[in-house]
């Protein structure tokens, strides 16, 4: 937010050693700027839970000076973190068979939906089965190079991608015509089966040979030669689709432990650096956490269940190779994407599978509701908070019956819906991934924004912010609770409120904008410590974790000289606190008094104010001091919360 110049008063005070106590800037307090600029305005989409509204713009809204009283989404530009490859799915075996069940001028409308960036929803990331996957539309599994029982192609002589040509390639250059900058991963479920020691597709491991490695490395730049050749060059591979996956449903897929994946990566790596440069390696491609029945599995197998896998993986020799890891939906949440990428900074992340589903008997409303509002927090806003450089759900187009599949699942949805007819219809993830792809452009950087939601459902707002390329702002919100939720979003001194609807999903945009510069620089409060009086609910420490989904709370009335006091390690030069009560609606101290010291001993106040709403905002002179006190100095029968303080320079 826009520092304001301080009264002369003040910085006379300030000058005399005196105690000088500035105003908190709220709405009333905040003074319009001396020569205001043209005001901004936020362009708006929204998709509502009840399906009564499907991407649909709304009318603009305008930024005004100052803050506002309502849980506030402050975003942060200056903050930035992982770059962004794209958005989308996969064009499946399936998907290309309904795809291409079309007439002609039905299908090209159906990719238009899908890719056009203007008159679709711009999807910018593919990812590609390498062979069969459970969703083929055919009765017999394939890979590119199958042979008869008993026999081998280590020449990979028999090598052939003639069954794409058919239907998966001519859609995926047509994909590349509408939208340029897509970008394609590829993931094999099973090597060719005469490398494994099944002999089959479905189940089984690599075996365990060095030639077979070499040979399964070898077929695997073949395929991305292949590919490059027919006009689809793939910029991301792995080598293995779930490979703790160890009995597959009738499907293709491989028990492919940390050791072979390894050996794998370590024979592919050097050859596709040669082959093709501009293709990395992928490590992983499975669950958050590793899946109970797979444990389970691995258990009955005899085997380690390697419950640790990516880092394994990543701390071993074929990290030189790795440019990151992939993961899926279906164990544990986004959280364990941070875990890793705090483990390996040096290491991306790309989210590449999950699927819609439902039960035998939900409702096509309940299984929108539901696909819509659970996408949109742990898909949509979970995984790109937690550094995904990509978001990618599963089948781009099914039929009506979830199908045509081959083994796997039989409650899958897909983004759209091909009938007999030829009627298309948009399914719930098309708009959970749409609120991204059409938005947020290839090479935007995620940027800095208060959240106060969990991916585990808490009833609040959940956001995720992007700077585009061209300087453009993208804003994604989620109401989490099914009432309607009124916030702000507060940018550069400047903010706007919004109200959204219950459980829907909406999308905030507005251009690069001298009006919107100007925001202070975060100071990180790392290895700052916290206390309070009373000791209240949840550590103090959740109020400087810079985490608006954590708080500590009085856990009583309020009453006067409640505090909670940071140690910031340090003497501090700061120019601006903001004192943050989330999303818990009335939790916000009636008054307040902000105090300062040097030894936490002695004490000077540096401002005070009435407690309006859930954010406060003081702008102080440049003020420098290694003790920081919040003081409750009102009454009321409301809790008093902090969900985050924050400090600026």
């Amino acid at each position: 937010m826009r520092r304001r110049a301080l009264a002369a008063a003040a910085v006379t005070a300030a000058a005399l050693g005196l105690t000088c106590v500035p105003a908190a800037r709220t709405v009333a307090q905040t003074p319009a700027a001396d020569h205001p600029q043209q005001a901004p305005t936020a362009s708006v989409w929204v998709t509502t839970a009840d399906g009564t509204e499907h991407l649909q713009q709304q009318a603009p809204v305008a930024f005004h000076p100052g803050a506002s009283d309502l849980t506030t989404i402050t975003v942060d530009p200056g903050q930035r973190y992982q770059s962004i490859d794209g958005f989308g799915g996969a064009l499946t075996d399936s998907s290309a068979a309904v795809l291409g069940s079309l007439p002609a001028a039905d299908r090209d409308a159906a990719m238009r939906q899908l890719f056009d960036p203007r008159q679709g929803i711009g999807v910018s990331f593919l990812r590609q089965p390498v062979g069969s996957s459970d969703f083929t539309a055919s009765p017999t599994h394939y890979t590119y190079d199958d042979m008869p029982a008993g026999q081998t192609d280590f020449g990979l002589e028999h090598f052939s991608i003639a069954h794409d040509e058919q239907q998966i390639l001519p859609l995926l250059r047509q994909a590349e015509r509408l939208n340029p900058q897509l970008t394609v991963m590829a993931t094999p479920w099973s090597p060719p089966a005469w490398m494994k020691d099944s002999d089959s597709l479905v189940g089984g491991h690599l075996k365990d040979d060095p030639k077979i490695y070499q040979a399964y490395a070898r077929y695997l730049v073949k395929f991305v030669q292949a590919y490059a050749a027919a006009g689809v060059p793939v910029d991301y591979l792995t080598v293995q689709n779930e490979p703790q996956n160890r009995k597959p449903n009738a499907y293709p897929g491989t028990d492919l432990p940390v050791q072979q994946e390894t050996a794998v990566i370590e024979a592919l790596g050097p050859l596709l650096h040669k082959a093709s440069p501009h293709t990395r390696i992928l490590a992983y491609d499975h669950n958050w956490t590793t899946h109970p029945d797979d444990i389970k599995t691995a258990q009955q197998l005899g085997e380690d269940p390697q419950t640790d896998y990516p880092y394994q993986v990543l701390d071993g020799p074929a990290a030189q190779w790795i440019a990151g890891t992939a993961y899926h939906c279906y164990s544990g949440d986004p959280s364990a994407q941070t875990a890793l990428h705090d483990a390996h900074p040096d290491k991306g992340i790309w989210f590449t599978e999950c699927s819609g589903s439902h039960g035998a008997t939900d409702t096509p409303p309940q299984i929108f509701r539901g696909t819509l509002t659970w996408h949109a927090r742990t898909i949509t806003v979970g995984t790109t908070r937690n550094w995904a450089k990509s978001v990618a759900d599963w089948n781009l187009a099914l039929d009506p019956q979830g199908g045509p599949h081959n083994g796997g699942c039989d409650t899958c949805s897909a983004f759209l819906t091909v009938a007999p007819d030829h009627t298309v219809t948009t399914n719930a993830e098309y708009y959970t991934i749409g609120h991204l792809s059409k938005f947020v452009k290839p090479g935007a950087v995620r940027i800095a924004s208060t959240n106060y939601g969990t991916t585990g459902w808490n009833g609040q707002i959940t956001d995720v912010a992007f700077t585009n390329p061209d300087g453009s702002t993208a804003l994604v919100v989620h109401n989490e609770n099914d009432d309607p939720r009124s916030f702000a979003v507060a940018v550069g001194g400047q903010s706007f409120t919004y109200t959204l609807p219950g459980g829907a999903l909406a999308t905030f945009t507005w251009p690069k904008s001298g009006a919107l510069a100007g925001t202070p620089h975060q100071i990180p409060l790392t290895g700052a410590t916290a206390t309070a009086s009373p000791a209240g609910q949840g550590s103090p420490q959740l109020a400087a974790d810079d985490d608006g989904t954590t708080r500590w709370t009085s856990g009583a009335a309020q009453t006067p000289g409640q505090y909670v006091q940071l140690d910031l390690g340090r003497a501090t030069s700061f120019r601006q606190v903001a004192i943050d009560s989330g999303d818990n609606l009335g939790d916000y101290a009636r008054g307040w008094q902000l105090s300062v010291s040097d030894d936490g001993t002695h004490w000077r106040t540096a401002a005070s104010g009435t407690g309006t709403g859930q954010l406060t905002t003081v702008d102080l002179p440049p003020t420098r001091a290694r003790y920081l006190r919040v003081t409750q100095t009102g009454t009321a029968g409301n809790w008093w919360s902090l969900a985050d303080l924050r400090l600026y320079r």
